[in-house]
């Protein structure tokens, strides 16, 4: 009786860690994306605050106002390293290099990154030098960013200006501003202008790489959003215009010798020299959903911000926007709420959980923002390769 029980207890047992063991194998793998973008190390390092390594160490180590660590597998950001209103000068390059170093337990090729409209060279300089040499996606200038390209977990394809890599089945099309195109595109006496930029060749390339891959999950990034996608990024909403008809800064600074040009000051404005080119923009309403989702910054404004019907996360043409800036606090201190998204990707699943994480207590407790956290539905369900 004793030895019949024995074997019945000893089979139950083997079957139970047999479920167990089918349950632990068949619990779908999740995929951690973190997702920012206009630093302006320079900006906040002159009043002692490191907004890039700030992040990093609230990520891996926790906040030291007692916010948690969160996991992540790759990070991407979206540019506006510099604070510069000139064109950016070595000496912040090296503090962006210092402050990625304040990786512990992940690679800086975990990063992967693209230009912003402050990180552009000048005219008469070699071509996007200080983005290059310092931040340097491709790992082309390695003794000064240390950016390795063989220690990339996810190997980029591409040029510093516009680059593709794949986790599963999403692609991501990686796309830098180019605010270094003479005026009025990019550089003028003063200093750049906000509208964003990007050249013919690049829009082709990613409209080619669209069409070629019908099968995946797309995820395009660029500093600046599209028209009319996510909050400020309509037509003349980066300024304030005033009762006796003349402007001033609101979102983004007002420059008057930028002409007609301030009127995308907040989006995607020129393709090459056209301006209000909206080449992405037709494509999408002529192909809807044929990206999942678009990153991007340069408008910093609060998480609940709701300007015209448009706030941080949106869907538009059966694609998801969203913009992921700012960590910085004193770039545009006014509006600037340092905050950055983590997407957490789930096996099987086309739903993408979209959080805020709030670096400091300027607007709400250090930490998640469960008033901004979205769920966002992707066009195929999630396969991590």
């Amino acid at each position: 009786m004793k030895r019949r029980s024995f074997v019945t207890n000893t089979g139950a047992a083997t079957l139970a860690a047999a479920l167990g063991n089918a349950q632990e194998t068949s619990t779908p793998r999740q995929f951690r994306l973190w997702a920012m973008g206009d630093a302006h190390v320079g900006t906040d390092i002159a009043r002692k605050r490191e907004s890039l390594a700030d992040a990093i160490r609230q990520s891996e180590q926790g906040g030291k106002e007692g916010s948690p660590p969160f996991d992540w597998d790759l990070a991407i950001n979206v540019g506006d390293f510099s604070g510069d209103q000139g064109p950016p000068k070595d000496d912040e390059g090296h503090e962006v290099v210092r402050q990625f170093a304040a990786l512990t337990k992940h690679r800086r090729e975990d990063f992967y990154d693209i230009a912003g409209n402050h990180d552009a060279s000048d005219q008469g300089e070699p071509t996007m030098g200080w983005f290059r040499k310092w931040v340097d996606p491709l790992g082309e200038n390695t003794v000064f960013s240390g950016v390795d390209a063989a220690r990339r977990r996810y190997p980029v394809i591409g040029t510093w200006e516009r680059y593709e890599f794949r986790v599963g089945n999403v692609l991501f099309l990686m796309m830098s501003d180019r605010n270094d195109l003479p005026q009025p595109m990019g550089r003028g006496k003063r200093g750049g202008y906000p509208a964003g930029a990007v050249t013919r060749e690049t829009f082709e390339w990613w409209r080619g790489r669209v069409e070629a891959n019908r099968d995946s999950s797309i995820i395009s990034a660029h500093h600046h959003m599209l028209r009319e996608t996510t909050v400020g990024s309509g037509d003349w909403e980066g300024v304030l215009k005033k009762p006796d008809g003349s402007y001033e800064s609101k979102y983004h600074g007002y420059q008057k010798d930028a002409g007609a040009a301030v009127e995308g000051a907040s989006y995607l404005y020129f393709v090459d020299d056209q301006p209000k080119a909206m080449a992405f923009e037709n494509y999408l309403a002529m192909h809807p959903g044929a990206i999942d989702l678009w990153f991007g910054g340069h408008t910093h404004t609060n998480p609940d911000d709701n300007f015209n019907g448009r706030t941080h996360i949106e869907r538009k043409w059966d694609v998801n926007f969203i913009n992921c800036c700012a960590l910085t606090r004193f770039h545009g201190a006014e509006r600037s709420r340092p905050m950055s998204r983590l997407l957490t990707f789930t096996e099987g699943s086309a739903e993408v959980r979209v959080q805020c994480r709030l670096h400091t207590d300027k607007h709400a407790p250090q930490g998640w923002y469960p008033k901004a956290e979205r769920i966002i539905r992707l066009g195929k369900a999630f396969r991590p390769g």
